[in-house]
């Protein structure tokens, strides 16, 4: 996506910044570079824009007054926003990369920085974020799967999967037509080395496949005996 895109686009950047200086700096450059930037100078004021404002993307500082950044990223994921989140700040431990990384930002640069660098990075979550887009609804048949809503429906009926349920969904739809082996289901899904012993994938999948498959035509999860499992409308 090159720069006249993005503008043509009007993308919409907030930035959560206390220091004056650097909040100024950052506005100025992504405002010159073609984006509408709103700017918060502490945590509180941060999180109601970016809960009541549509964003393409946030810059967030860690340290800010009223709440901190991993608080304002947490509301932002609680409520279901998933617009792309860069972490900008002065904290560059390990240990803080990983905290932020792990509650949901999907990049994170250290002051002092190269607003050359930034703007990079900021055009590529952007430009992941668009494909990301793309790809909101997985289907097969007539069941979809919505991420963004994280909402399954079948023939225009809703179906109540649990997050387990709705993750290897997930994994089946996007690997569609393919056999997926337990192992991988069990690494992907459950975050663990298959275990032969135990039974807990036929047992997930025995429940999907009653919701999503029992009092429909045709059906669609099946199992690939000694393999695995797939998803699949056989019928096209």
């Amino acid at each position: 996506m090159g720069q006249c895109e993005i503008r043509e686009k009007s993308v919409k950047i907030l930035v959560v910044e206390d220091e004056t200086k650097t909040g100024d700096y950052l506005r100025q450059g992504l405002t010159e570079a073609g984006f509408v930037v709103d700017l918060a100078r502490d945590g509180l004021d941060g999180l109601h824009l970016a809960l009541t404002e549509a964003y393409d993307l946030a810059v967030l500082d860690v340290t800010l007054p009223g709440i901190d950044g991993w608080r304002v990223l947490q509301g932002v994921r609680k409520a279901g926003k998933d617009m792309p989140v860069l972490f900008l700040t002065a904290r560059d431990s390990v240990d803080d990369r990983v905290k932020g990384l792990d509650l949901g930002a999907d990049d994170y640069l250290v002051k002092p920085f190269a607003f050359a660098e930034l703007l990079a990075r900021v055009r590529t979550l952007l430009r992941r974020g668009s494909k990301a887009r793309e790809e909101e609804v997985l289907s097969v048949a007539d069941l979809e799967l919505d991420l963004r809503r994280r909402r399954v429906t079948r023939g225009g009926k809703k179906i109540d999967l649990t997050s387990k349920e709705f993750s290897l969904l997930e994994l089946l739809l996007r690997r569609r037509g393919e056999v997926l082996p337990r192992s991988l289901i069990a690494s992907q899904v459950w975050d663990m080395n298959f275990d032969s012993d135990t039974n807990v994938i036929e047992v997930a999948v025995r429940r999907l496949r009653s919701k999503v498959d029992d009092g429909f035509e045709p059906k669609l999860i099946r199992t690939a005996r000694g393999m695995g499992y797939v998803i699949e409308d056989e019928g096209n």
